[in-house]
């Protein structure tokens, strides 16, 4: 499974499509194959979940995203979480089970 972070420094950002980068993992069973980082390749609409999908994110962790870009990832199958904190305790949480899916909130 590949997991995308949006993130700002070693913190995961607050709003997906504003991050300089996503930290990109690879996971198996309970352990993480291959990480690295990539820059933001941009934010026009639409562009993102095309742009992860076919890099074969199944998984999106990011602080806040609105209601389209939620539809957007689901319709490439894309699962999105929202989390907060340290990204190295995100990726654990996320690996033990502790992070589901969620609706966000966020308005714009």
């Amino acid at each position: 499974m590949r997991i995308a972070i949006a993130k700002e420094g070693d913190l995961v950002s607050a709003h997906f499509g504003r991050c300089l980068e996503y930290e990109i993992i690879d996971v198996e069973g309970q352990s993480i194959k291959q990480r690295k980082t990539i820059s933001n390749p941009g934010h026009a609409p639409g562009f993102l979940p095309e742009y992860l999908s076919k890099m074969e994110v199944s998984v999106i962790i990011c602080g806040g995203m609105g209601p389209r870009a939620q539809e957007l990832f689901r319709e490439k199958n894309i699962q999105v979480i929202f989390a907060e904190g340290e990204i190295n305790k995100v990726i654990d949480d996320f690996i033990k089970g502790v992070l589901k899916e969620s609706i966000d909130k966020c308005e714009h």
